[in-house]
């Protein structure tokens, strides 16, 4: 994995990749970012330009089965998505600041573009709209949404299987309970149909935007 940029986003990128289990190597034209990666975060990392041909290969951009391009701007970003296209990486990743560069991103090859504007501004909506849910995360350009919400005590679903809910008229239609969290300390799991909801708990919803109200009031609706 190759990281273009050791700023904030870059290195807090690095180290949950490596966490992960990941072999990470950065680059970065600050050398004082450069010895934090490699003493803080634990990952190989090459002082220069990450739009510098030589600085790139000597990173080791012919064996990166995929990249992450987050530099200081988009026209940087640009040049380093082209020649990570160039060089045949499998996986190209690039943060957009600007939305009038999402269509060069396209053409130059970066196959997922992560809008750091609408990011942080769908998530503020988010906290104010639906302050309820624990975090929600968004697929195919919003059309779909997964939804983490608590179950509070004496709440609509408390005690009803997953197949009882499903069948349930009020819960929305084309909606789908795909994870399911006991208790705070241990592991999700995936839940089948009888899978009972407990009060404490914590479910993963798949659901359509038009159905999130829907869903919030049927989840935490008093019984």
């Amino acid at each position: 994995m190759l990281i273009g940029g050791a700023g904030l986003v870059g290195l807090n990128l690095a180290q949950r990749l490596v966490d992960l289990g990941h072999t990470v190597a950065i680059v970065d034209i600050d050398p004082i970012a450069c010895r934090y990666a490699r003493e803080q975060v634990g990952v190989m990392a090459f002082e220069g330009s990450a739009v510098s041909i030589e600085v790139l290969l000597e990173a080791g951009i012919r064996k990166a089965d995929s990249i992450a391009v987050v530099l200081r701007n988009d026209a940087l970003n640009l040049a380093m998505v082209t020649l990570a296209k160039h060089y045949g990486v499998s996986h190209i990743v690039a943060r957009m600041r600007d939305r009038d560069f999402e269509a060069p991103f396209r053409l130059a090859g970066a196959h997922h573009i992560i809008s750091t504007i609408d990011l942080a501004v769908s998530t503020m909506v988010n906290a104010i709209e639906y302050p309820e849910v624990e975090s929600m995360m968004h697929f195919e350009q919003g059309q779909i949404e997964v939804l983490k919400l608590a179950i509070p005590e004496k709440c609509n679903v408390v005690g009803r299987s997953v197949a009882e809910i499903a069948q349930d008229p009020q819960f929305s239609t084309g909606s789908l309970i795909i994870g399911y969290q006991p208790h705070p300390h241990m592991d999700l799991e995936i839940p089948n149909g009888s899978t009972v909801l407990e009060p404490g708990s914590t479910v993963l919803i798949v659901t359509k935007p038009g159905s999130l109200h829907q869903i919030i009031d049927f989840i935490e609706g008093c019984t």
